[in-house]
Parts: structure tokens; sequence; C-alpha cells
């Protein structure tokens, strides 16, 4: 498999920059996802690569070969760049059967019938469509056309798979299962996955690196648990994360060399430095980020709290509790529920809270509080 390297690629559409001087390596057999929001220039990357969108600016490599170089003047075509593309709304041929729409290819290739066959075979196999050969797609449900779309890709053998949204289609349980046979696919197939996304628990549960892009920059490109755990400015921490990090703005100040004392009209603490030597100016202003699940409800906690409402799903509940004007988010695990309105007690146990820096945004350090 192919590794992809992106050198320095922009694209403008006229005054507008969708793409800004990204560079990024994606190694042979990762799955990686470009996760954003809306306009952030994630479908404009994939298509780049693909073929499909001229840089304005930069080269791109595919298996140490050159595609495209503005500098060159190189473009390699979308169909010699041995990629397959998977759209969003699958885009087979409704009047062809399962088997004619995921043999097309590789009768186009000119390959012997029985070659063919063989492989169609392999495929559905693999997907699990074997009883829908001679059905049409009108016949199918979105996830069983979902993988003859995914069976059709993967049939001549491309290096890369690029997927645009394919999900986006289909109903919340249909999602779930197709997560699991995406994952299941790459490792089975180990191919280079390059997959958009906007929503953020797919990049997570799918993805070995996740690339976050926000208009038009690179913001992260890190395994999914390590942009969850060390978020490197205050945008990824707020975009990565259900429910969504609490966010507290408080001044902040040294108090000895290792230790930054967090000011809020409503709470104090103490902030001590894990990841890296933190220095910060008298009154600084800091942003301090707190995930849900790293709030512990607890009789012999540190600081009382209102309960201001609960969501209890069965699996697990989501509070919000409410400390004089800050409220705040916490998640239970369980099937657990609180009164609303009762007074209970909180503390912060865990050894992986973030400060920010609220002019820029970019973390300073995670640490412990006190």
């Amino acid at each position: 498999m192919p590794e992809i390297r992106l050198e320095n690629i922009t694209k403008r559409f006229g005054k507008a920059l969708a793409v800004d001087n990204l560079s990024m390596t994606i190694k042979d057999g990762e799955f990686v996802s470009l996760l954003g929001p809306s306009g952030c220039g994630k479908t404009t990357t994939l298509r780049m690569i693909a073929g499909l969108e001229t840089p304005t600016e930069g080269e791109i490599y595919i298996d140490d070969r050159c595609v495209f170089s503005s500098k060159n003047a190189i473009d390699i075509s979308p169909d010699k760049r041995d990629v397959g593309f998977l759209f969003q709304n699958y885009a087979l041929w409704p009047h062809m059967t399962v088997y004619k729409n995921i043999s097309f290819g590789l009768e186009n290739m000119k390959w012997d019938k029985k070659d063919i066959e063989k492989r169609v075979h392999e495929l559905v196999k693999m997907l699990k469509i074997e009883e829908f050969l001679e059905r049409y797609p009108s016949e199918l449900s979105g996830g069983q056309q979902q993988r003859v779309a995914i069976a059709r890709t993967l049939s001549t053998g491309p290096k890369v798979l690029f997927m645009d949204e394919p999900l986006s289609n289909l109903d919340a349980k249909l999602r779930m299962e197709m997560r699991t046979e995406l994952k299941r696919l790459h490792l089975e197939t180990s191919a280079t996955f390059v997959y958009v996304t906007h929503d953020q628990l797919e990049a997570m549960t799918l993805s070995t690196k996740i690339c976050l892009l926000k208009e038009g920059l690179l913001q992260q490109y890190q395994p999914p648990l390590d942009v969850y755990r060390n978020p490197s400015n205050y945008f990824v921490a707020d975009f990565v994360g259900a429910p969504n990090i609490n966010i507290i703005e408080v001044d902040g100040s040294m108090v000895n060399i290792d230790e930054v004392k967090l000011v809020n009209k409503s709470i104090n603490l103490l902030f001590s430095p894990l990841s890296k030597v933190v220095s910060v100016s008298e009154n600084q202003k800091l942003l301090l980020g707190i995930r849900p699940e790293d709030i512990l409800i607890k009789e012999d906690g540190d600081f009382e709290a209102e309960v201001y409402s609960t969501l209890p799903s069965g699996m697990e509940t989501i509070v919000k509790l409410k400390i004089k004007d800050i409220v705040l988010t916490s998640v239970v695990f369980g099937d657990v529920d609180f009164e609303i309105g009762k007074i209970i007690k909180i503390s912060f146990p865990k050894d992986r809270y973030i400060l920010f820096d609220k002019e820029s945004e970019i973390q300073l350090a995670s640490g412990k509080l006190s």
C-alpha cells in the first residue's frame, strides 16, 4: 500500500482560501479521517489528493510518485492515480444488478470472465451481500447499497480508498453498524483509507489518525485519543468530545514555580502543570478545560454544586451542575439519576485538566486541580 504525502498544498477559489498551506503524510495502511465543520476544506483536500480538484500551489505524492506539482506543472489524471472513490450518494448504476455494478470496472479493464466472477464473489462474501447479486439498487436498503458501492470501489484493487461522508444518508442504528463494517474492512484489506466526515464520533471510532481542519488550516494531526486527551488548542478541545468539554474563564497567576492560581467569581482552583513548564503573567486571561467524565460526584467531594438538570439514558446520565454562576456538564456511568435542585458534592480527581491562553487559544499545559 502507498504512502500519501502533501507538501504545502494551497487551494483558492477566487479570493476565497479553501486550504491553506497544508502539509501531512498518510502512511501505508492508515485510516485517516479529515474532520472539521462545514467549509473547513476537508472535501476539497480529499478531491485534490484524488485528482478531482487542482491545487493552486504545492505538491502531492502517492507511493513516492509525484501526481501533482504546481512548480513542475505535473497533474496526473484521477484514473492514473490508482485510487478508489466512494461518494456520499453511492452513485450506483440503477439499471444494473449488484453483480454488474461490481463487475463493471473489471470489464472495462478487460479482465477474463472467470477472474471477474471470482473477484466479485470474494467481495460480496467479505461484505456479506452474496444474496443480493441479482437485485437492482432500488431493491436494496441504504446500508446494502453502501456495501455494494464499497465492493465496486474495491473491485479494481485501488491502492487507496477515498470516502466522502459515506454514512451521512443512513439512520443512526445503521450508521453504527456500518462503522463496525468499515473498521473490519480496513483491517481485512490493509488498504489506506482517507475518510471525510464532520462527525467527530465517527472520526474517533474509525481512525488511526485524525486530521482536524478549521478554515483550511490544519489544527492537529494525531491518533484520536491523543487529539482527545491532549488538544493543541481550544478549537480542537471544543470540537472533539461528546458531551462537549467544559470551559471556565479564569484569571491566572503564578503562586509557586510549578503552580498556577486560577480565580473566577464562582470558584477558585490551584492548577499543577504536568505536561510542561508553564509561566503566566499576573491575572493573565486563561481558559480551563474540564472533560465531563473528569468531574466526580461523591459525598466527600471538595465543592458544593446544585443539580441543574439530568439526562439519564440507561448506560449513562449526563448531569448539569451549577456552582454559583458556572454550569458544568458531568457524566455518570450506569443507570443512575439525580433530583433536580439537590445540593451535592463534586471533586476533580484526575490529572488531565487543560489550560489554554484565552487570547491565542493555544494549550499551555495539562495537569491536576486542587
